[in-house]
């Protein structure tokens, strides 16, 4: 079971028309629905489950610039200016704190990885440094793990999954938009080459525009139009504590795990070097497109061939306006934490920092990471289908660069000036000839 999540009260009327319609009430989505009714559009969000209920309530909660793929670094520094005032633009906590990030170097490969990144992320403004190892043991009382440094970014910060979401979603209604939860998109209805309506379980709303944001159901939404988008699910595994004292502010990755300090006394406890991929048909169907980058990410990617590939062969389907959907049966995607990787969290913390030797797991949870082949999300309309808009494939690292994503997604629907370049994340590089391949900097 997920971890716990502020609620959200939907709207009371349901809509027969809108300019836009915005599907997936993660953190992309409603960052998107928050933008554009704050530009004056008539915008309504539909949510099959609640908000909140998958990825974006259950990832780290690390706002960072660190170590980010250098094409996503304009996007991430707007996104870091609307988080320091999102306390303040929603009225509401969503837990953000400006408290830096730190990523150690296990080996000296990485340490000069580490710094050829922040030589390139000076060009974009970006005071990152390296630590060496007296600074990282001042900054990480109690280390026990020897590193040869860490890359540090003191600008970065964190902020609640649980909290921010919701908080953003209520501060959206509370300029005009029109929430509907538990309300699934059966399917997007187009005429004379565009979109027109979208067909949900309880009514059809017609519209101009449609936004899809659906986290790991959006290679099936887009399919239902189709549309096909080279899309994977990664499933990642995380813990919370029950209250702690230690004397660590910053979010810390030592590899093997990683922390974060929560509102409550707690922490967030988590692991990049251990993730489940299910085998699907989705794997074999774009097993070109991913390999490079499986081949850099295999030794932290465990495969597993089980039930998941019979489940999404003969049930993951796209919908039909006349019938009950998947997204109907399936209100929120919950899926079982890797046990051995909860284990073996709780020991490497332990080992590396004795401070939690006495740690007691109040909960564990795991999530479905939407991911694709160059890590890089698609914020994009659709060139193929007119009045069709994609914002997808943030491949575990949505939830700090998800405010400018929004206002991204909100900006081109629009049709105004962009606030970053959008070319990195248009949806037709995967047909135009560029050469799709991810940069690894971690």
């Amino acid at each position: 079971m997920g971890p716990s999540v502020d609620l959200v009260t939907s709207s009371v009327h349901f809509p027969t028309q809108a300019e836009v319609v915005v599907i997936g009430g993660g953190i992309v989505g409603v960052a998107t629905a928050l933008a554009l009714v704050k530009q004056g559009v008539s915008t309504v969000l539909l949510e099959k489950g609640t908000v909140a209920a998958e990825q974006s309530s259950r990832n780290w909660g690390w706002c960072r610039r660190t170590g980010r793929d250098i094409r996503e670094l304009p996007l991430i520094n707007a996104s870091m200016r609307l988080w320091e005032s999102m306390n303040h633009t929603t009225g509401r906590e969503t837990g953000f704190r400006r408290q830096g990030i730190i990523y150690s170097s296990r080996s000296e490969e990485q340490r000069e990885r580490h710094l050829r990144w922040i030589a390139e992320a000076k060009h974009y403004d970006i005071n990152s440094q390296m630590l060496s190892r007296s600074q990282l043991a001042d900054r990480v009382p109690g280390l026990t793990s020897d590193f040869a440094g860490a890359l540090f970014t003191e600008a970065d910060g964190r902020a609640e999954p649980q909290k921010a979401t919701p908080a953003m979603a209520m501060a959206a209604m509370d300029a005009g938009l029109n929430l509907q939860q538990h309300c699934a998109v059966r399917s997007i209805e187009r005429s004379a080459g565009r979109v027109s309506q979208v067909i949900t379980e309880h009514g059809a709303i017609s519209c101009q525009s449609v936004v899809v944001a659906g986290g790991a159901w959006s290679r099936l939404l887009l399919q239902g139009c189709g549309v096909e988008i080279p899309q994977l699910k990664v499933l990642s595994t995380v813990l919370r504590t029950r209250p702690l004292e230690a004397d660590i502010s910053s979010c810390v990755s030592l590899g093997s795990v990683a922390i974060r300090k929560r509102l409550d006394g707690g922490w967030t406890v988590a692991s990049a070097a251990s993730n489940v991929v299910d085998i699907t048909p989705d794997s074999l169907r774009f097993m070109r497109q991913f390999m490079p980058a499986f081949k850099v990410e295999r030794r932290s990617l465990q495969l597993r061939l089980g039930q998941r590939f019979i489940e999404e062969a003969l049930c993951w389907k796209p919908g039909q306006a006349d019938k009950v959907s998947i997204y109907e049966r399936i209100r929120i995607l919950d899926p079982a934490p890797d046990r051995s990787a909860l284990g073996q969290m709780v020991v490497d913390l332990r080992k590396a920092l004795p401070v939690f030797d006495n740690l007691q797991v109040a909960q564990s949870w795991a999530g479905l990471i939407d991911t694709l082949p160059d890590a890089i999300p698609v914020i994009s309309g659709v060139g193929s289908v007119s009045g069709l808009f994609v914002a997808t494939g943030f491949s575990g690292h949505g939830f700090g660069i998800a405010p400018a994503a929004g206002q991204l997604m909100a900006d081109l629907v629009q049709g105004r000036e962009p606030i970053v370049d959008a070319a990195p994340f248009r949806f037709s590089r995967f047909t135009d000839g560029e050469l799709i391949r991810a940069q690894h900097w971690l």
